[in-house]
């Protein structure tokens, strides 16, 4: 299957970066290249741009989307290793950085992905293929204890307990091997009356899986850090996000960064010397357009957050 995947937010990320022609960007989750493509398109003989993918097929199909360039640098990686990353390749700082949190849209149409909770497939989910732990993993060996948690920690449903627990009776008859018999085993502890309205039913549970499989959300506050101590003054560094987590671990990390004196109120003065290391670009999010709503459904939830090194 083609790669494919419509950058979301594309004009709105290009915008904030602030290209400058010799200027050094990272692109911490490359996919199809769109962003990228933009970047590279508006650097010139000095620039550099490192696309970062754990996903050997984006790397692959990105680099033939970026071909006509010669100063764009693939590392196969997590975008969480960007300080590793940067001195692997000999670079000391970046002018600005762009991570789209989103999983693609090749990843959400590839049946054999697993990402997907409208088409059959094995239960996988990695990101990085090469990886050896998948959503089987997950719903085949978890307790029903830890399944419960990352459903209503990580998808917000409200029907954990129930789901967690029809999983693990079905699992004590045979493994649940596909993507359909996962979602056989939702819609059943999902009353009817609210299958036939709202999102699928197995939305959330399958966002909450894919979360637990990849580590999105526990290394992301830090990853986040990481990026921003990269930047040199004036860097910004721009975020899309696609759900209420990724995006409050967003928002208050950028918040964290423009903090000043934390000193109590009653201190006379400031005896903490603490000093704000970033502006935020916007105070608000950023959101799709209504024309990007019309041609690209899925952009729906995003947020394009900014924030720049003072």
């Amino acid at each position: 299957m083609e790669f494919k995947h419509v950058s979301v937010l594309l004009e709105e990320t290009i915008n904030s970066l602030n290209i400058k022609k010799d200027g050094i960007y990272a692109d911490g989750t490359l996919g199809g290249g769109g962003h990228s493509f933009e970047i590279a398109s508006r650097l010139g003989p000095g620039g550099v741009l490192i696309g970062i993918d754990r996903d050997k097929d984006a790397l692959k199909a990105a680099s033939q989307r970026l071909s006509e360039f010669d100063n764009v640098k693939y590392v196969h990686s997590n975008f969480s290793n960007i300080k590793q990353i940067l001195k692997n390749q000999g670079i000391p700082y970046l002018d600005g950085a762009v991570i789209d949190l989103g999983v693609s849209s090749y990843q959400l149409d590839s049946g054999e992905r697993g990402f997907s909770y409208m088409q059959d497939a094995p239960l996988d989910m990695r990101m990085d293929q090469s990886a050896p732990f998948s959503a089987y993993d997950v719903v085949n060996t978890y307790s029903q204890e830890d399944l419960t948690r990352i459903f209503f920690d990580y998808g917000e449903e409200k029907f954990s307990k129930k789901i967690a627990s029809l999983i693990v009776k079905q699992r004590e008859q045979k493994n649940i091997e596909t993507t359909l018999e996962l979602v056989d085993i939702i819609k059943r502890a999902v009353p009817e009356k609210l299958r036939q309205k709202g999102s699928h039913p197995a939305k959330r549970v399958f966002q909450a899986i894919r979360i637990e499989v990849n580590s999105e959300l526990e290394p992301l506050k830090k990853s986040i850090t990481d990026f921003f101590d990269c930047l040199a003054p004036g860097g910004r560094l721009s975020i899309i996000t696609f759900h209420s987590l990724e995006d409050r671990i967003v928002k208050q990390t950028f918040k964290s960064f423009t903090v000043g004196c934390t000193c109590p109120k009653d201190f006379p003065i400031c005896v903490c010397g603490k000093k704000p290391i970033g502006k935020l670009v916007e105070n608000k999010p950023i959101l799709p357009s209504m024309e990007e709503l019309e041609y690209n459904k899925r952009s729906k939830s995003a947020k394009l957050r900014i924030c720049e090194k003072l």
